[in-house]
């Protein structure tokens, strides 16, 4: 798979993609730093890659409800098993995780509050 660098990114911009991407290849690896970080692809690509993943996801529905791997409910049953699983995860968890500090409050506009410089008090000595 072709690779494109951060930089070639930077400086070239799209054109960079365009030009790995234009003799018939779908895809491209970009790295940052040396380490392959993301991959580029031409959206027809990735729309195919999207619609294997739906229709593998069909296809292991289909094999669940073959093997009777599936619940019938109601909504109002449904909804309260997954309470009790919330609850019961929520209890498992509380044992073995130690306690969050709490988030700091945001300000308005969604900026994180900074944190004010320390000022140290100076005092004269008094001459006696």
């Amino acid at each position: 798979m072709p690779h494109i660098t951060a930089n070639d990114l930077k400086t070239r911009g799209i054109a960079a993609i365009e030009a790995v991407l234009a003799d018939g290849r779908t895809e491209a690896v970009v790295s940052v730093r040396g380490a392959d970080r993301y991959v580029v692809m031409d959206l027809h690509h990735y729309q195919h890659l999207r619609e294997c993943e739906l229709e593998a996801a069909l296809a292991e529905s289909h094999a669940d409800i073959a093997a009777g791997r599936f619940v019938v409910e109601s909504a109002d049953q449904h909804a309260a098993r997954l309470q009790a699983l919330i609850a019961n995860d929520r209890a498992a968890g509380a044992k073995a995780l130690p306690p969050q500090a709490p988030a700091m409050p945001r300000r308005r506009g969604g900026a994180k509050p900074q944190a004010k410089p320390q000022v140290k008090a100076r005092t004269k000595a008094k001459a006696a």
